[in-house]
């Protein structure tokens, strides 16, 4: 129910004037979950915590020079890539099942909220990770970034509800950019308080440690914003039968082979998302370990990649207005490709070729995403957006897993963090050509929803 809205000259306006006003406000509500929680893959996993934590891992190695999580001998330097594998290993059962319990019960909305605080306060606990303490950098890591991707998942469900077919492509776009200005926002006073610790006193761990911890409370205090304004919908009656939450999940996944052009595309997407994510999350470490840039650079080249990503997102939203949103995602994944062969030979100390990647990186990256959720969108049955959203969010905003598995494997294989980069191509080449295949407007018309103009 949306309820009357008083209009300007005191009347109540026409009902559908009023589900248009209430949609807005849910819009408007729902980009600042963007706001709130993209400081997370932000300031905590490209720029601080994986130099941050590998620092820690270094100090406790071995004689050996390994650490040995669980009795296993992992080098310091993939110690994060690995974690952040565990992280979404764990994510593939939670999210499905806490998606499924979402359109089952109709409060996809509540379970969103514990979802933000839990990991809220994992990153702001991350404030505690000093010394040798490796492991309890690992496990909040992990905590965090499971926590993120479910409540990612469940606020990307809400899209169908708050958008027409015509307006997600829009409204998905607009919501990475205010995600990305809000982190390029708390970065900037990153930036300031990390630059200035000498003068306020800090220890460069002590700076790392509260920026880390900064972005938790900032995550937190955001997330208000969507939770008062989002609304529940009753479930569906198919998804209100279902016995139980596993229950659910496991008749989804059969129901999802009743869909092979859905399942089509989310297999494109998670091959080559996996390259973007990994690409994001380890750019700090390959810009402090191969190339030799000191923490200012980084964050300057990551602040710029933030910027840069607003203008991008807004800039590849408009070109699929034109070009339809499928054919703008593949030239971004072509980008994408040439951004990695870039990195490859970068020379070590020059910061203003590291600066080119940046805007490469910023001027695709927001797009890619934004469309891909929108398209994805178009592709899922009425009534099971938790649900298909848990699933693609798999993949989503630094949690794939098979990306920094391969990234860290080839560092600890080569020893090199050029050649972990070069090992990313697979996955953009083959995303190019599994999306090329994907007739997407036959997949949107085989699930009953329907197709905008442009595809």
């Amino acid at each position: 129910m949306t309820g009357t809205i008083a209009g300007p000259a005191g009347q109540t306006p026409a009902p559908q004037e009023a589900d248009v006003r209430a949609r807005v406000r849910e819009q408007r509500g729902w980009y600042f979950y963007d706001w709130a929680n993209s400081v997370f893959p932000t300031t905590v996993i490209t720029v601080f915590l994986g130099p941050y934590l590998t620092s820690v891992a270094e100090a406790a190695a071995g004689a050996d020079g390994r650490v040995h999580p669980l009795g296993v001998p992992v080098a310091p330097g993939s110690f994060f890539a690995y974690a952040v594998s565990a992280s979404v290993l764990l994510s593939v059962l939670v999210m499905p099942l806490t998606g499924a319990l979402a359109d089952r019960t109709g409060r996809r909305k509540r379970l969103m909220g514990v979802a933000a605080y839990t990991g809220a306060a994992a990153t702001t606990g991350m404030f505690f990770l000093s010394g040798d303490r490796y492991l309890l950098g690992g496990a909040l890591l992990i905590v965090g970034n499971v926590s993120f991707a479910v409540a990612s998942s469940l606020n990307n469900s809400f899209l169908p509800d708050i958008a027409t077919p015509e307006e997600r492509d829009a409204v998905s776009s607009r919501g990475w950019a205010t995600g990305y200005a809000g982190g390029a926002l708390l970065l900037v006073v990153h930036f300031l308080l990390y630059t200035g610790r000498e003068g306020l006193g800090l220890e460069e761990g002590t700076a790392v440690r509260i920026c880390l911890a900064s972005a938790g409370l900032w995550w937190g205090i955001f997330a208000i914003i969507p939770l008062r304004r989002l609304r529940d919908r009753p479930p569906s009656p198919e998804a209100a039968a279902a016995q139980g939450s596993l229950q659910q999940l496991v008749a989804t996944v059969r129901e999802m082979r009743r869909y092979p052009l859905t399942l089509a595309f989310l297999g494109a997407y998670l091959v080559y998302n996996d390259g973007v994510q990994t690409v994001i999350s380890q750019a700090a470490i390959f810009g402090d370990r191969e190339l030799g840039l000191g923490q200012g650079t980084l964050l300057t080249a990551i602040l710029m990649v933030q910027v840069l990503a607003v203008a991008g997102a807004l800039l590849m939203g408009r070109l699929a207005r034109r070009f339809g949103a499928k054919r703008t995602v593949l030239g971004g994944l072509v980008a994408w490709t040439a951004t990695v062969v870039l990195g490859f030979w970068l020379p070590r100390g020059e910061a203003l070729w590291f600066f080119l990647l940046a805007v490469a990186i910023g001027m695709v990256m927001g797009g890619t995403q934004a469309l891909s959720r929108s398209l994805f969108s178009r592709v899922v049955p009425p009534g099971k957006e938790a649900e298909y959203f848990s699933v693609y969010e798999v993949s989503d905003r630094g949690t794939s897993w098979v990306g920094p598995l391969v990234f860290g494997l080839t560092y600890q294989w080569t020893g090199s963090y050029r050649m972990a980069l070069v090992s990313l191509l697979v996955f953009f080449v083959v995303g190019f050509v599994l999306l090329a295949m994907v007739p997407v407007r036959r997949a949107v018309l085989a699930v009953g929803n329907t197709p905008p103009e442009r595809l």
